[in-house]
């Protein structure tokens, strides 16, 4: 079932949403060589807990921890320890917050320190992906309009896009109907309308688009062993147009 909220939800929504886009840009900041990814992870849950918000991922169908970080060839679902993040990787940072009750989700990928011209390449097709993606996110358009959008983009830039993920509702659960993938053909599914609340979420790889899942149940990496990408935003829908309440 699909949820419709209400405007006093949206800007609940919205309150969590501001939270979380906050920690992110507190997390951004600290990313340098020589970190580690536990360092991510202990930051992001003392930074939500300071804003009296709930870490969403966190025991998540068993999941160990505050944040996702996947590092170069990590799709998602990284899980943070001791690995120390080095000069030239990519860090993909995926994190959820729950505030009284109300969800919002948001992922970004960095360079670190100087990343070669091909990964820089494929996180700014990666974001363009995601904010040509919001565009479609419109009363009246079909689900699959901003599948097809994601899609046609990267690919005409030479990048392909993961289908074993994909993007989903969000709003008093972190994972709700419709789930939304990053590819298919247009003007398909379920028809847009205000107050759906979404979750888009492309991840985009160098090569194929295939992924593997590690021994711990949870990291997917690309199979053949090239980057991948991930940006994502909580976009309600309105009357007005696509509103970002990540940011």
């Amino acid at each position: 079932m699909i949820c419709l909220r209400s405007p006093s939800e949206i800007e609940m929504l919205k309150r969590s949403g501001k939270i979380l886009a906050a920690v992110m840009r507190r997390i951004e900041d600290i990313v340098e060589p020589g970190i580690t990814t536990l360092d991510i992870d202990r930051l992001s849950e003392e930074l939500i807990l300071k804003e009296k918000a709930i870490a969403a991922f966190k025991g998540y169908k068993g999941f160990p921890a505050t944040a996702c970080v996947s590092v170069n060839e990590e799709v998602v679902h990284g899980i943070p320890g001791p690995r120390v993040i080095l000069e030239g990787d990519i860090i993909s940072i995926d994190l959820g917050v729950n505030y009284q009750g109300y969800f919002s989700d948001m992922a970004v990928t960095l360079p670190v320190g100087k990343a070669d011209q091909a990964k820089i390449k494929l996180i700014e097709i990666t974001k363009q992906s995601l904010e040509i993606g919001i565009t479609q996110a419109r009363v009246g358009n079909y689900l699959t309009d901003i599948s097809h959008s994601i899609q046609s983009f990267a690919e005409a830039q030479g990048f392909s896009v993961v289908r074993q993920f994909v993007g989903h509702g969000i709003g008093a659960a972190l994972h709700e109907d419709p789930e939304i993938p990053n590819f298919g053909r247009p003007h398909l599914g379920v028809l847009l309308k205000s107050g759906m609340v979404l979750a888009i979420e492309p991840m985009i790889n160098v090569g194929s688009w295939e992924c593997l899942i590690l021994e711990n149940g949870w990291t997917a990496v690309t199979k053949d062993g090239t980057p991948s990408a991930h940006f994502e935003h909580t976009v309600a829908i309105t009357d007005k147009g696509p509103v970002v309440l990540t940011k």
